[in-house]
């Protein structure tokens, strides 16, 4: 990637990698710092991205790489949406100006762009099984590597984690956990991980730790204030309270902190003596999220956590504002709430950006956020409708493919009416292949008994979101993609479950194509039809509204066109055209089929339009594709017509 900085970048344009920062002071290290936030904010105020993560971790981050060998030790970042920094001092500052464009930087970790950058799976509370795996093979193997695992933005409330420090624990290799607590929504799980794995002390501050324990226990309804005085009386029968025996002696792990991670001595002091242990050991940074960036330090929703484009002076972003879908499903939410006092709403840390804290504000005590936990939110989902409630679970499609077992066997087996709003479904573009929501139509397709809606428009977002919450003997999905709404597509008339978008005029006759569009697909079908008919062919479009299972209508449809043809924004393999051709066979319609969609495969990041592009699933690509099948088959029937 070609270097953009101007000559005069100042300490930063001297940085091409770690070895660079361990020849700075520690007052060199420090406005470094400054001049690497002010960096994020000008790139970043560009492209979009996560700001407000990056900005609580450069110190952390240059601490890390001025006491680590990257890439002989393995820094992994969980979340990874927190690695910006960590790219910045690992040679990739030239990138920022493509940041999460097609071709350029991608917003996580990428093997393909340094051999700094180890694990690209960017779903939260992964990487200490990661690491647990690297430390053990590297012991096996002999060698002598550390292994460090930087876990913040709310991985810790995932249950993944847990499972991994178990091992962790009992392993006693070389591996460092950094708790990047910033004191946001998370720290009540940063205060749990203080409470469990404060075993061995590493300096006096055993009070302050406990005091920390407490506020952030205290916060956590239930269960906290137990937790709190389950600890003070094992505190209370320790006889040394400045270097305690430790609570959990047995697992082998050690604790450092709390420690100022906007410190880089402290920081720096912290993890040395961690990494001397050889052993497994924590060290607790505490952090502030947007540090640095007034803009995002007053924002109280998310310290600017991931945003579009926006002014560097004010923060504020520079888009036109848009209805996104989003905001339509928050809305029609609250009015089902307000009709139905049964509804309550479910979110895994994600209550703003899947509108579900529209639905808080209004009735706080219907709403749960459990944190980066989508299996836990699944089954207490089934939970609350055995309890005779209606849930809601919002998410983004692409974490909820973490709940398979529990939507499967917990909900779906008991039967049980549970409305799950799969935001960010299909391509999404920048975010990359580990956010893409392009699986729910086919992992979740072969649930039974549940139902999936895909709407194409606003008003039937709205339409259908009231149909899936009238369930009552299984569960729904109600999906959608992100961005703006495109404008509103009436039906012409409806079959049973399914809307006709499109006739040909010459009705009665048989039809050349029935083309099936999927939710937002349904404007790429309805641009498709004109382009075939364009060609004399005559085109009916339907959008069927319920995908899983198809609505046996369509079959019936489908006997009076001579080719059908599915459009659908996830992957191809197990999709809805397989569902529409296994509806065809049952029904003994014998009618030739095309599907398009997402091939299988981790497509890189762009925009939405371009991976489409390279997708060939553009109203060109595919009328062309089709006007080459309808016309093959013609030519097919006139061949073998009988001779009189």
């Amino acid at each position: 990637m070609s270097e953009t900085l101007p000559p005069n970048a100042g300490l930063i344009g001297g940085i091409t990698g770690p070895g660079d920062l361990r020849r700075l002071s520690i007052e060199q290290s420090a406005l470094l710092a400054a001049e690497i936030r002010d960096f994020l904010v000008a790139k970043v105020s560009r492209t979009g991205g996560h700001l407000g993560p990056n900005l609580g971790v450069v110190e952390m981050t240059l601490a890390m790489h001025r006491v680590f060998d990257s890439p002989r030790d393995k820094i992994l970042f969980d979340t990874g949406h927190q690695a910006y920094v960590h790219k910045i001092v690992t040679g990739r500052q030239g990138g920022f100006d493509l940041l999460r464009q097609r071709g350029g930087l991608s917003g996580y970790p990428s093997q393909a762009e340094s051999e700094h950058d180890l694990i690209e799976n960017s779903h939260a509370s992964t990487a200490l099984s990661y690491a647990d795996g690297l430390a053990k093979a590297y012991a096996l193997r002999g060698e002598e590597r550390h292994v460090v695992a930087v876990v913040g933005d709310g991985a810790l409330t995932g249950g993944m984690c847990w499972e991994a420090i178990n091992n962790i624990a009992a392993s006693g290799n070389r591996l460092v956990i950094v708790v990047n607590d910033n004191g946001r929504s998370y720290a009540p799980t940063i205060g749990g991980l203080a409470e469990h794995l404060s075993t061995l002390r590493l300096n006096p501050g055993y009070e302050r730790v406990l005091d920390l324990v407490k506020d952030a226990l205290g916060s956590t309804p239930m269960v906290g204030k137990p937790m709190y005085e389950v600890l003070h009386a094992v505190k209370r029968g320790i006889k040394d309270a400045v270097s305690p025996q430790p609570m959990f002696e047995d697992l082998g792990l050690k604790y450092v902190g709390p420690v100022d991670g906007h410190d880089i001595h402290a920081m720096e002091s912290a993890l040395r003596k961690a990494k001397g242990f050889n052993a497994p050991v924590i060290v607790h940074a505490v952090t502030r999220k947007g540090y640095g960036y007034r803009p995002a330090e007053e924002d109280e929703a998310d310290c600017l956590h991931g945003p579009g484009a926006f002014d560097p002076q004010t923060g504020a972003l520079t888009a036109a504002p848009s209805v996104k879908w989003t905001h339509v499903f928050a809305e029609e939410l609250v009015a089902i709430a307000d009709e139905r006092p049964e509804i309550v709403g479910i979110t895994a840390a994600m209550a703003e950006p899947t509108g579900i804290a529209t639905l808080a504000k209004k009735y706080p005590e219907r709403v749960y956020d459990v944190g980066i936990a989508e299996q836990h939110a699944a089954t207490s989902a089934a939970g609350l409708a055995m309890g005779g409630l209606h849930p809601v679970v919002a998410v983004y499609a692409t974490f909820l493919n973490r709940a398979f077992d529990q939507v499967l066997l917990d909900v779906a087996m008991h039967r049980l009416p549970v409305t799950f709003v799969l935001d960010r479904a299909g391509i999404t573009g920048p975010d990359g292949p580990s956010h893409y929501g392009i699986w729910d139509m086919s992992v979740f397709g072969v649930v039974p008994g549940l139902r999936i809606a895909a709407p194409r428009d606003a008003a039937t977002l709205r339409e259908e979101l009231r149909e899936a919450v009238a369930v009552d003997d299984g569960p729904t999905i109600v999906r959608f993609p992100t961005g703006s709404v495109a404008p509103d597509l009436p039906a012409v008339r409806r079959v049973g479950q399914v809307d006709v978008l499109r006739e040909d005029p010459r009705h009665g006759a048989r039809g050349d194509v029935l083309l099936v569009a999927i939710g937002a697909f349904a404007p790429l079908g309805m641009e498709v039809a004109e382009r075939v008919a364009g060609q004399g062919y005559a085109v009916t479009v339907v959008d069927p509204r319920w995908v899983r299972p198809v609505p046996i209508e369509v079959a019936g449809l489908a006997a009076e066109h001579r080719l059908v043809v599915t459009l659908e924004d996830g992957v191809r393999t197990g999709g809805v055209g397989d569902a529409v051709a296994s509806l065809l066979r049952d029904a003994g319609v014998d009618v030739p089929l095309r599907d398009f969609g997402v091939p299988p495969g981790f497509h890189p990041h762009g925009t939405r339009a371009e991976i489409l592009t390279a997708l060939g699933l553009t109203a060109q690509d595919i009328a062309r594709d089709v006007t080459g099948h309808i016309s093959g088959l013609q030519e097919h029937a006139t061949e073998i017509q009988p001779t009189s």
